[in-house]
């Protein structure tokens, strides 16, 4: 099989047959390999007993443990250091100082639906006027020993604990979200502090744990402007030579390029910094189309067919960029963040689809070449590996609401391929079986999923 490397892919366009320059052609090349289908179906957050079975059918791949208590629909007390260890006066050596109840549910639940707990260490966000776990800890290597006694209880059993084998451990959360103007001082979200004392939990905390845990990956700070805040903590986590084995970061968009822009940005930064082999993980995305919105415009598109066309766009785009991870926020119930599934009836809403597709891709495994020139349709093909079978992802994903008219794609294959399925997710249905064929209509967004076989 012939190879290929990421960043010639948007220059190559196979010629496999009587393309005419007025049509939008999809062009496969089952035998040119570009990589490994990449983790971006990871996802924020664990099923609850209502949607388990079709949680457990997305194979979601990682989830991680953020603002998992707001709302409620796992319970108040959880997650959050100051809930699982409630008095921090008390010893954090004694098994009878924390309160692992209501957390080992959810996380319990994860494997249940064969989803790797990505564990985040610190608080969920606060946004109401009095606030009460995001201040910086009286006493950072204290603090510091109460995560390593959580890790003891999910990984070694302690305190009549598990054995779950979770590897990712998350320092903290978007402690820079309120940096910019100083809210951090009168109103803030994520991190009552300055940067410097982040810095210094982040340092002791990283160095306590892997100390205990060598084998285990330890990061963060799940940053919510690494352009802005990213340097300065590369630069002292290096002068402190703490460990950091996956950086992670955040952004919200209506355009996907942006989401493969901030990788590009991420993985330049890391390697300029000497942390080549850091993984970089955006483990907080989706589709915002301004934070200043008074309409709900944003909550109302993520519900829908556009938002899940976006989410697929993103995922295409990220495949094809530096970028190890995604985790989609949010698959909690009762967020308007989850256009996953329904509030309170668990409905099977547009974007579970993208979701599915993605671990369909996965399941074949192997990045073979897919290329489209329309800048609004998006691309992803994956190879069986034997020769006989591909998947291909198609999505059209129009950021405007101005309407345009559907769009014909023609899938050009070479000799002895053909289309054998397609299942489609657009305004006319969700999933649903349309006849194959190697052309398709695409309204202005819109998810297909084909199954191309060998004949």
């Amino acid at each position: 099989m012939r190879v290929v490397r990421l960043g010639i892919i948007a220059g190559i366009l196979l010629l496999t047959g009587g393309i005419m320059h007025s049509q939008t052609v999809v062009s496969v090349d089952p035998e040119t390999v570009v990589g490994p289908v990449k983790l971006m179906n990871a996802a924020n957050n664990g099923p609850v007993d209502e949607n388990m079975e079709s949680y457990k059918a997305l194979r979601i791949p990682y989830a991680r443990t953020h603002d998992t208590p707001d709302g409620g629909s796992y319970g108040v007390h959880l997650i959050d250091i100051t809930a699982v260890f409630p008095d921090f006066k008390a010893n954090p050596d004694n098994p009878g100082s924390y309160d692992f109840t209501n957390s080992d549910v959810v996380l319990l639940d994860m494997q249940k639906a064969g989803t790797r707990p990505f564990y985040r260490l610190g608080q969920t966000i606060e946004h109401h006027k009095k606030k009460y776990g995001i201040y910086p800890p009286k006493n950072y290597k204290k603090w510091a020993r109460i995560c390593e006694h959580i890790i003891r209880h999910y990984n070694e059993g302690w305190a009549d604990g598990y054995h779950m084998g979770i590897e990712y451990w998350e320092i903290w959360n978007e402690p820079d979200l309120d940096q910019p103007d100083g809210r951090w001082k009168t109103d803030p979200r994520t991190w009552a502090g300055t940067m410097e004392e982040f810095d210094k939990l982040y340092v002791i905390t990283a160095k306590h744990l892997k100390k205990c845990f060598p084998s285990l990956k330890i990061g963060g700070p799940a940053m919510a402007n690494p352009r802005k805040y990213g340097p300065d903590f590369l630069d002292y986590v290096k002068a402190a030579d703490a460990p950091l084995d996956f950086f992670s970061w955040h952004m919200y968009h209506r355009r996907p390029v942006r989401m493969s822009e901030d990788a590009r940005f991420v993985r330049e930064l890391l390697d300029e910094k000497g942390f080549n082999d850091v993984e970089s993980i955006l483990n907080e995305w989706n589709y915002v189309r301004s934070w200043e919105e008074t309409d709900f415009y944003s909550k109302r598109v993520r519900a829908g067919v556009k938002g899940a066309a976006f989410v697929a766009g993103v995922m295409i785009e990220c495949q094809n960029a530096p970028v190890d991870m995604l985790m989609y926020y949010d698959l909690r119930p009762h967020t308007s963040y989850n256009g996953a599934f329904a509030p309170y009836t668990y409905d099977i809403w547009p974007s579970y689809w993208p979701l599915y597709y993605w671990a369909e891709l996965l399941d074949y495994g192997t990045q073979v070449l897919s290329v489209c020139e329309n800048e609004d349709i998006y691309t992803c093909a994956a190879s069986s590996g034997d020769g006989k079978g591909v998947r291909l992802l198609v999505t059209r994903y129009y950021k405007d609401d101005a309407p345009v008219p559907p769009r014909e794609v023609s899938i050009s294959l070479p000799d002895g391929w053909q289309v054998t399925s397609v299942m489609i997710t657009d305004s006319e249905g969700l999933d649903r079986s349309i006849p194959p064929g190697n052309a398709l209509t695409l309204e202005s967004n819109a998810i297909a999923l084909l199954e191309i076989g060998k004949h």
